[in-house]
């Protein structure tokens, strides 16, 4: 059987990346006054920054259109007789229900594996790379499928925001909480749960936030639990490089990246974003 991999643009998987492991990507959409531009594809992560800047509404997200999944399949179909598909959290994009829709559609014509990563960006991301690694070792589609089920369980994944505005603007944070977080200068570390974003530690001051994530990330190193750590950022590299470079130091046997917020998520966390995420030995 033929498999191929295939993700979504918030994965951030770099194209040269992507070329080299064959990972083939659906891309979602921002929207700036009525103008949509497909992330990755017509709208680089530097420019929606610039964008933002300039722009007095927040731009909308958009899911892929399930005509154009349809179109991406049928165009794999041509190769393959099964697809593994990775996208981000089914509980904030339908991205994952309309591959699962349009999977339904061609299903004559190839079989395809919906996966709920229940994460987004690069964590998301380490998933399509660990499905296409298991490809190239043989393993049939629902090994591959079991194995990501417990990968992404044990991905830990926290990630604050430098301002509450646009998760508030963007409905996901209550008017409320935004007002009260801005007054006390909380900088929320948040994760998921379940598919969800929620609250992991409500903290005063970036610095404390940023230190407490570094802590935890720590703790599992020392412990001897990961194998791979990533540094996420909205528009702000030279933070995350600053703290790869503290840690590739400490533990320079660790495989560490860095990665970045594109316009999609970035619409809802912000500029000044930053994440960290490890991925622990199994």
């Amino acid at each position: 059987m033929k498999i191929a991999v295939m993700t979504d643009s918030t994965a951030y998987i770099p194209s040269k990346l992507r070329e080299e492991h064959h990972i083939h990507m659906v891309p979602l959409s921002v929207v700036f006054d009525d103008v949509s531009y497909r992330e990755e594809i017509d709208l680089t992560t530097d420019d929606f920054y610039q964008k933002m800047k300039k722009s007095d509404e927040l731009p909308t997200t958009s899911q892929p259109s399930i005509g154009g999944i349809v179109d991406k399949l049928e165009e794999l179909a041509k190769d393959y007789d099964a697809v593994i598909s990775i996208h981000l959290s089914s509980k904030i994009s339908g991205t994952y229900h309309a591959v699962e829709s349009a999977g339904e559609m061609v299903k004559d014509d190839i079989k395809v594996y919906p996966f709920d990563s229940q994460l987004s960006a690069l964590p998301q991301g380490f998933l399509a790379l660990e499905a296409t690694e298991m490809v190239k070792q043989g393993h049939t589609p629902d090994e591959i499928i079991e194995r990501l089920s417990k990968m992404k369980e044990s991905i830990r994944a926290y990630f604050m925001v430098d301002d509450l505005t646009n998760l508030q603007r963007g409905g996901r944070l209550s008017n409320a909480q935004a007002l009260i977080g801005s007054l006390l200068q909380i900088k929320p570390i948040l994760h998921f749960v379940d598919g969800v974003i929620v609250p992991f530690e409500k903290i005063r001051t970036r610095k404390k936030a940023v230190n407490r994530i570094l802590e935890m990330l720590e703790e599992d190193l020392s412990n001897g639990k990961v194998a791979k750590i990533v540094f996420i950022h909205g528009n702000d590299e030279q933070t995350a490089l600053d703290m790869k470079e503290k840690f590739a130091e400490k533990y320079p046997t660790i495989e560490m990246v860095i990665s970045y917020f594109g316009p999609v998520i970035g619409t809802h966390l912000g500029e000044k974003s930053l994440g960290v995420s490890w991925y622990p030995k199994l």
